[in-house]
């Protein structure tokens, strides 16, 4: 018992030690000044260029650095999105962009779990319950519906949902699966990368409507289904 707790508390040291070096590193170099829509559009030509030169070592680290900035919970995520459409279309930026943001999303759900889960779990044992109890009342349309309601903040689901007991795994395919359209809308939107002034210009209010629905509705449709199940067998 000793052993793996002492096992358990050298995980979460390497761990938080890596957390703190990546923003560390982030900050240092001020990486947030590459993640911005001005400094994104002003090279659009140059990465355009270096893509066409060779595509799959820009896939590639791309790749890399998009899923350590998710899994960090660092600002950039919605700017590299367009930058992936506006450099690797729809199909590919599509694809591309989903695993990436998918595999840093469970990252950063893994830190969270790790580090703050205990924590979080002493202080706030009761709320953390009522959340607990909706997962397993829910289960997997819990999460999809927040994935497709975008008026919630994308880091903020992951670290919570690092404070539940939902399985990695069950995360990463219904993450995978409930990000899909919100990726294809900016995906598209880096498309007209010039043409965007503004990062809240992208989602309209009409969009932000159709999204909740879209999210409320598998829930909806569990409730209904089991109301007249229920009816059924009595």
């Amino acid at each position: 018992m000793a052993e793996e707790k002492s096992r358990k508390i050298v995980q979460k040291i390497i761990i938080g030690c890596v957390v703190v070096l990546g923003i560390a590193v982030f900050r240092y170099f001020d990486v947030g000044q590459y993640l911005s829509l001005d400094y994104l559009k002003a090279s659009q030509a140059k990465f355009l260029e270096l893509y066409l030169e060779n595509r799959l070592l820009v896939v590639a680290a791309y790749m890399g650095i998009y899923i350590a900035v998710t899994a960090l919970s660092l600002p950039g995520a919605v700017v590299m999105t367009l930058a992936g459409g506006a450099l690797f279309g729809l199909v590919v930026g599509t694809v591309v962009i989903s695993f990436a943001s998918t595999i840093g999303a469970t990252l950063a759900c893994m830190v969270s779990r790790f580090l703050l889960r205990e924590w979080v779990q002493d202080k706030f044992g009761d709320r953390l319950a009522v959340i607990n109890r909706g997962i397993e009342k829910e289960g997997a349309f819990y999460l999809f519906s927040l994935r497709l309601v975008p008026i919630f903040p994308f880091f903020v689901i992951n670290l919570l949902m690092g404070l539940t007991r939902m399985r990695l795994f069950t995360f990463f395919w219904v993450s995978q699966i409930g990000m899909l359209a919100g990726t294809i809308v900016y995906v598209n939107a880096g498309k007209e990368l010039a043409k965007i002034e503004f990062l809240s210009g992208i989602m309209s209010p009409g969009l932000l409507i159709s999204f909740g629905i879209l999210g409320l509705f598998p829930i909806a449709a569990k409730k209904i289904l089991g109301f007249y199940q229920t009816k059924f067998k009595r």
